[in-house]
């Protein structure tokens, strides 16, 4: 059991990070526009700031610790997911943003189970 929980960390790891450069990428294709530059620079800082603290989750000293840190991922998801969504009603070469909306959902799944299990209940 352990090792298919090491596991679904490493997956997730994985999903993060390369959900973080799918952003970067498709940032690269947005129209040039002051608009366009405050939407890139906010939803950078979101969807990347997602992955490192999940990364230093791992490294948690306690179960408080862990929870802390996986739940600054998780409130950093539906960041992105707004910006997303922005960028998806602004232009119409949607199909890549799309994509990452849906991912964008499914790690905020991930994280707010994860969060849930380690979180200390009030």
């Amino acid at each position: 059991m352990e090792v298919l929980q090491q596991n679904l960390k490493s997956e997730l790891q994985v999903r993060l990070f390369n959900f973080a450069v799918d952003v970067i990428k498709q940032i690269r294709n947005l129209p040039k526009g002051v608009e366009y530059n405050v939407i890139s620079y906010q939803l950078i800082k979101a969807a990347t700031f997602t992955g490192a603290n999940y990364e230093e989750a791992q490294g948690a000293v306690s179960k408080v610790d862990l929870a802390n840190k996986v739940g600054i991922s998780l409130k950093e998801v539906p960041e992105s997911n707004y910006w997303i969504r922005l960028i998806i009603a602004i232009t119409e070469k949607n199909d890549e943003w799309i994509k990452m909306r849906q991912e964008s959902h499914e790690l905020m799944n991930i994280l707010g189970n994860i969060y849930s299990k380690t979180s200390v209940q009030r």
